[in-house]
C-alpha cells in the first residue's frame, strides 16, 4: 500500500520506504495525505509536509519529492530549500543531487553559493563527466543577470581541478573568467596555450590582443594580434572595436574614432558607445562625447566599461556608492489591471524607504497610516514582517509576491530613487536635457521620473506587464529628493 500510494506522483522512482523511518503509521498517513492534498492543488501544504518529514526522519528522497513539487508549482526558491536539505541528506556518493543543486542555484542567480557544491560535484566525476559538466555550466553563463559575479565564479569552480579542461571553448571561457576575477596572468597564459594550439583562434587572438590593450601594454604585439583577428573575421564588430581601441591608444585618434563608429554600426553595444565617448572625450568634442554615452546607457547603463569610462571622466553620471545611506518617505498608488475585470486590483497608502549600506528597510502603511508590511532588504536574503510574523526569500520581489499577491518592485527601489540603475541586471537610461535620468527600463519595469524647478525629485511612476495583467505604481515624495 504504501509504494502504491508514494508511485501515483513520483518521477524518481521513489517506491520503496526505508524500514527504519517510513514504517510508522503517522509517517505512511502524512505521505498520503500529502500526495491527496496534491491532487487537490495544494501544492504548498505537500511541499511542507514533505520537507518537513525529510527533516525529521533523515530521508533524501522525500526532501526530493518536496523538491519536484515546488519545481512543478513554479516556486524555483522553496525548490532549491528543498534540494539543499536533499544534498545533505543523501550519501556524499551519490551525485544527481548536487547536480540538481547546483543547477537550482545557478537557475536563482547564487552562483557564489554554486561553487562549493559544484567543486564537489566536479572531483567525483571522471573526466568526460566533468568536460559534459562544465560545458552546461558554461551555457548557463548566458542566462546569468551578472556576468561578472557568474564568470568570477566560474573561475573559482575550474581552478580547483586537476587536471585543466581540455576543451577549447571552456579554456576560452576560462581565460575571460580569470579575467573578471583579477587574474590576468592566468588569462594570458591560457590565451597563449589555445592560440599555441590554433594560431587562427580569431577569438583568443581578439581577447589577448585587446587585454594588451586595454592595459596599455605590449602595443605592437596587441596590434599584430587584434589585426590578424580583424583579418580572419573582418564583419565582426567587437573585432573591429578592438582595432579601433589598440589604434586610439597608439595615438591615432581620427582612424580609431572611424573604425568604432564602423563597430557601433555593426554591434550597437554599450561597451563599443563607451569607447567612442572616450576617443571624442580625448579630441574635445564633448557634446558627441555625451551623445555616445547616452547612446550607451539607453543600451545598458549596468555595462561595466561604460560605467568605469563615466567614473573616470563624467562623475556626476557615475553610479551611486554602495555605502550610500539615504530615506525616502511618501504615498503611493498602486493599480492593476487584470486580464479579465474580476482580476482588477488596487491600492493606496504611505511608505518610508531606509538605506543604510547594503541593508534596505522598507515600512509599508495605510491610507491612515497604520502599519501594513516592514520588509528588510539585504544581498541575497529579504524578511518580511507582517502581523507579527516572518517571512523570507530570496529576494524581495519573490517576498511580496508570495506573500502580498502583487509583483512590486522592493529590490532595487532605493538605487532607483537616486536615478541609478539596480546592479546586476541589463538596464537601459534614458536623459533629459539637463542632464537628469528621465527614464528607466530594468527588470521589467518602466520608470519615468518627474523633477521640480530645484531639480529635486517629486514623482515617479512605474508600470509593467506581467501575467496577471498590467501595473501602475506612483510615488509622490511629501519632501522632494534628489
Amino acid at each position: 500500500m504504501l509504494s502504491a500510494g508514494l508511485g501515483l506522483g513520483l518521477s524518481s522512482g521513489f517506491t520503496v520506504a526505508k524500514s527504519s523511518s517510513l514504517d510508522s503509521g503517522q509517517a505512511v498517513f502524512e505521505v498520503l495525505a500529502s500526495e491527496i492534498a496534491l491532487q487537490r492543488g495544494e501544492a504548498g501544504l505537500a511541499y511542507n509536509t514533505y520537507l518537513e518529514l525529510a527533516r525529521q526522519l533523515d530521508d533524501p528522497r522525500l526532501a526530493q519529492r518536496a523538491m519536484e513539487i515546488a519545481i512543478t508549482a513554479g516556486a524555483p526558491d522553496l525548490a532549491l530549500q528543498a534540494a539543499q536539505t536533499w544534498d545533505k541528506l543523501s550519501e556524499p556518493k551519490q551525485t544527481r543531487p548536487k547536480e540538481v543543486l547546483v543547477t537550482l542555484l545557478i537557475l536563482n542567480q547564487r552562483w557564489s553559493d554554486a561553487v562549493k557544491p559544484a567543486v564537489s560535484l566536479l572531483n567525483q566525476q571522471t573526466l568526460p563527466e566533468r568536460e559534459n559538466t562544465l560545458l552546461q555550466l558554461q551555457a548557463l553563463l548566458a542566462k546569468a543577470s551578472d556576468e561578472s559575479e557568474a564568470l568570477r565564479a566560474f573561475y573559482e569552480i575550474v581552478s580547483t581541478l586537476r587536471p585543466e579542461p581540455k576543451d577549447p571553448s571552456i579554456l576560452y571561457t576560462y581565460a575571460m573568467s580569470a579575467e573578471k576575477s583579477g587574474r590576468l596572468d592566468v588569462m594570458e597564459k591560457i590565451l597563449r596555450e589555445i592560440l599555441r594550439r590554433n594560431p587562427n583562434d580569431a577569438n583568443s587572438l581578439n581577447a589577448l590582443g585587446y587585454s594588451l590593450a586595454d592595459r596599455n601594454q605590449k602595443l605592437p604585439e596587441a596590434y599584430r594580434l587584434i589585426s590578424k583577428a580583424h583579418e580572419l573575421s573582418p564583419r565582426d564588430g567587437f573585432i573591429l572595436d578592438s582595432l579601433g581601441w589598440v589604434n586610439f591608444r597608439m595615438g591615432k585618434n581620427e582612424l580609431a574614432l572611424e573604425q568604432l563608429q564602423q563597430a557601433f554600426n555593426m554591434k550597437p553595444e554599450a561597451d563599443i558607445a563607451a569607447h567612442i565617448g572616450e576617443v571624442l572625450w580625448v579630441m574635445n568634442r564633448p557634446i558627441e562625447a555625451e551623445d555616445a554615452w547616452r547612446k550607451g546607457q539607453q543600451l545598458d547603463a549596468n555595462n561595466p566599461t561604460l560605467k568605469e569610462t563615466l567614473r573616470r571622466l563624467k562623475p556626476d553620471w557615475s553610479v551611486a556608492d554602495d555605502t550610500l545611506k539615504g530615506s525616502w518617505d511618501g504615498r503611493f498608488a498602486v493599480k492593476v489591471i487584470g486580464l479579465t475585470e474580476s482580476k482588477n486590483q488596487g491600492g493606496s497608502g504611505g511608505f518610508t524607504l531606509t538605506q543604510d549600506a547594503l541593508t534596505d528597510v522598507l515600512e509599508i502603511r495605510n491610507p491612515v497610516g497604520g502599519s501594513i508590511a516592514k520588509i528588510t532588504i539585504k544581498p541575497g536574503e529579504a524578511i518580511l514582517e507582517r502581523n507579527g510574523q516572518l517571512n523570507t526569500a530570496i529576494d524581495a520581489d519573490t517576498l511580496i509576491q508570495n506573500t502580498l499577491g502583487l509583483p512590486l518592485p522592493a529590490r532595487g527601489l532605493s538605487t532607483w530613487l537616486r536615478g541609478h540603475t539596480r546592479p546586476g541586471s541589463n538596464a537601459s537610461i534614458e536623459r533629459n536635457d539637463k542632464g537628469q535620468v528621465s527614464k528607466i527600463t530594468q527588470d521589467g519595469w518602466t520608470l519615468n521620473y518627474s523633477w521640480n524647478n530645484a531639480q529635486l525629485l517629486e514623482k515617479l511612476t512605474m508600470t509593467r506587464s506581467s501575467n496577471i495583467g498590467s501595473i501602475d505604481i506612483r510615488l509622490v515624495f511629501d519632501v522632494p529628493s534628489q
